[in-house]
């Protein structure tokens, strides 16, 4: 049977096409076949919630896997299949679509609209690209803007990071296409381009390495220095927090860049002529346009709100009043919709009361992924609702019977990571690092450092869309096949594990 894709094919071989529809195909029946399974099959440790709700994220996840009907899609009928199995009532799954993060989807897409319609990606593409440093070399393009991305989100949420540097990583692909079209005389599309794969990529993955450098760069940290204090009594300050949290950004930012190029090289090393290229496109630019500089305003307005709260943190600390105050009237989603409205606001021509974001220009933002983090957010709820992801957690370390501090941390870290490939990493950092605490306090060892393996293991979900923000913003460019971020995911996974292990048990 064949069954659309979500993504785009491009100039695929025959080879290609033909995995792509085995894998729709097969997918179209495993996920049935796994959801009846788990449904009918007694498993008396888990609640019937638990149970129906096991079933439904099985189906979920092939579906999101192989794509037998488009990812989106799939998102609502996980939560509808729910309600329908009464796995809790449809006011409370479907609250999850209202959840603060979608807001930020929803104003940053909004932002990134405008700085699209009003070229000021292209005009940022241009500049980074002509940075002396990187000259030709499409190799230091890729390193460029990872390290960008990775310092901006020791600061920023990786969501915000992410949805800001979008349009520029795309600018700048934009830029390389029209060269190499040039160069080689046929027409090179975005999507036909590794380099393409391997951009998006490393902005997404990045952005959740760059958070885990400062206690404010994830909330996972957060909730991790909290819960280590609430149950040990131990304060992690912010710079103990960066003396290991920088040194272990760094050595993942390497490790992923090395994990892009050797999965999606960039098609040249060299682009010859970059540089004339560039000085005419430059000249050709103009002066700023009032809707660039409307844009640029509402993009500042933005980053100015969502950095704020981390210039109190520093001053202030992390317990004062205004601090929380600012937490409470400006969280990262109001502030999104807030600098979205001032697009609406500021004129670009005041005569024809033209704005610079219309609304038939702002629908045009990418709903689809969206709803898929919606239906994420949901399916975790749940799984930490309905005790599932406990007796999950749970069972793993009961076991395998770990009782050394190393096996511990391994574990709590594997845990971690696993459990934010479906769930968002705020869930995934409240189931397991509670259960890492009581397994090591059980077992007469250390809990600290189990914690913060744990927290730092829920960072890394890196296989699928819905795994965490950035690979769901990426992912809605529609230029990573499902595949391809499944393989790289998977690899970065592995050697994230043992990168934070090894940090753990050698920095902390």
């Amino acid at each position: 049977m064949d069954c659309p894709s979500t993504q785009p094919q491009g100039s695929v071989s025959a080879a290609e096409q033909k995995f792509e529809r085995g894998r729709r195909t097969i997918g179209f029946w495993l996920g049935p076949l796994a959801f009846t399974a788990i449904l009918l099959i007694p498993m008396p440790g888990l609640t019937p919630e638990a149970q129906r709700l096991a079933a439904v994220i099985a189906l979920t996840l092939i579906y999101w896997i192989c794509e037998p009907i488009p990812i989106p899609i799939t998102a609502l009928l996980g939560p509808a299949l729910c309600v329908l199995l009464g796995v809790a009532p449809a006011k409370a799954v479907l609250a999850s679509f209202a959840d603060p993060v979608i807001f930020v989807f929803i104003g940053s897409f909004l932002i990134a609209q405008a700085v699209m319609t009003h070229g000021l990606d292209r005009r940022i593409a241009i500049s980074i690209l002509s940075l002396k440093w990187v000259g030709n070399s499409t190799r230091r393009i890729l390193f460029t803007f990872g390290a960008i991305a990775a310092f901006l989100s020791m600061w920023l949420s990786n969501t915000a990071t992410t949805a800001m540097l979008l349009p520029i990583a795309l600018g700048i692909l934009g830029v390389m296409t029209e060269l190499m079209t040039e160069q080689r005389g046929i027409r090179v599309e975005k999507r036909d381009l590794k380099m393409s794969r391997g951009l998006l990529l490393m902005t997404a993955y990045a952005a959740s390495v760059g958070g885990i450098g400062t206690p404010i760069g994830t909330p996972p940290n957060l909730l991790g220095r909290a819960l280590i204090e609430e149950q040990t009594g131990t304060k992690i300050s912010f710079l103990e927090w960066m003396s290991f949290g920088v040194p272990l950004v760094v050595v993942m930012f390497l490790a992923l860049y090395f994990i892009i190029v050797r999965f999606h090289p960039p098609e040249v090393r060299e682009l010859t002529g970059l540089k004339d290229y560039l000085l005419q496109r430059r000249e050709s630019l103009g002066k700023w346009t009032r809707g660039q500089m409307n844009a640029c305003i509402a993009f500042g307005v933005a980053v100015v709100l969502w950095v704020t709260p981390g210039i109190m943190n520093l001053v202030l600390g992390n317990d004062h009043a205004a601090l929380k105050w600012y937490d409470t009237h400006l969280p990262e989603g109001i502030i999104a919709v807030l600098a979205a409205g001032v697009l609406f606001l500021l004129p670009v021509n005041w005569k024809e009361r033209k704005f610079t974001l219309t609304w038939e220009e702002a629908v045009h933002i990418d709903w689809g992924t969206i709803l898929l983090f919606g239906g994420g957010i949901a399916l975790g709820s749940l799984a930490s609702s309905t005790g599932l992801a406990g007796v999950v957690g749970r069972g793993i370390f009961e076991s395998t019977g770990v009782v050394s501090l190393a096996s511990i941390t391994f574990l709590s870290i594997f845990l971690g990571i696993v459990i934010s490939e479906t769930a968002s990493n705020t869930a995934s950092a409240n189931i397991v690092i509670p259960v890492a605490i009581a397994v090591a306090l059980a077992a007469g060892v250390d809990p600290i450092l189990p914690a913060i393996g744990a927290c730092l293991g829920a960072s890394f979900g890196f296989m699928l869309p819905v795994s965490t923000p950035p690979n769901a913003i990426v992912y809605g460019s529609g230029m990573i096949p499902i595949p391809s971020m499944v393989k790289t995911g998977v690899v970065f996974d592995v050697i994230g594990l043992f990168l934070i292990l090894a940090g753990v048990l050698f920095l902390v």
